[in-house]
């Protein structure tokens, strides 16, 4: 069956995505990509026409697939405590979001080329902006308090992001329930709860 151009794209993208999740930015080639699905690198080249877009477009790929995720989480019809607890647990090093590895890559390679700081910037601001959203949220409906919703998201996906780098560059450093426990604690602390109570855990 002949693939739409959208439908041989997106085959395209998630199959750069699980090369360099294997291989690295800097190692991955277009080859490696064509080679994967059995096509000619004319055919890579044909809708990606350098290396760089095509990895800066496999980041956006990738973005948008956990930000609709994220998305989702955030919007169901419960407490805003719940929808932040979920999301939290969800993009934490824990959880069962994005692969990490493909991320850390992403922000090494986003030092040295403009068109993925791009996309790794706009994943970031619009990730921050959810969450400080919901906790603006929250704070309206009198759930809890935060004098500083954006904030409180930037401090909180620091200490995700950096976790997760712990976690993933250097096994063994952090345990998973230590770095769930401080996760809790921070969730906690940025709400002005003395502790998340249970029956709102999950």
């Amino acid at each position: 069956m002949r693939l739409s151009v959208a439908e041989r794209r997106e085959e395209l993208l998630r199959a750069a995505v699980e090369q360099i999740e294997a291989r690295g930015v800097a190692a991955v080639r277009i080859a490696d990509v064509a080679s994967a699905l059995g096509v000619s690198n004319a055919l890579v080249l044909y809708h990606f026409s350098t290396k760089e877009k095509l990895v800066a477009a496999a980041f956006a790929y990738a973005a948008e697939d956990d930000l609709a995720h994220l998305g989702k989480l955030l919007g169901r019809r419960t407490t805003a405590l719940r929808r932040l607890r979920s999301a939290v647990r969800w993009y934490a090093p824990t959880g069962q979001a994005k692969g990490w590895r493909l991320w850390i890559e992403g922000w090494a390679a986003a030092l040295r080329e403009p068109a993925l700081l791009a996309v790794t910037r706009d994943l970031d601001k619009r990730w921050k902006a959810a969450i400080a959203e919901v906790i603006a949220e929250g704070v309206a409906a009198g759930e809890f308090r935060c004098p500083d919703p954006m904030g409180a998201a930037l401090r909180l996906t620091a200490l995700l992001d950096g976790l997760a780098v712990q976690m993933t560059s250097y096994a063994g450093a952090v345990s998973r329930a230590r770095a769930q426990e401080w996760v809790d604690e921070a969730l906690a602390r940025e709400l002005g709860l003395a502790e998340v109570p249970a029956t709102q855990q999950q």
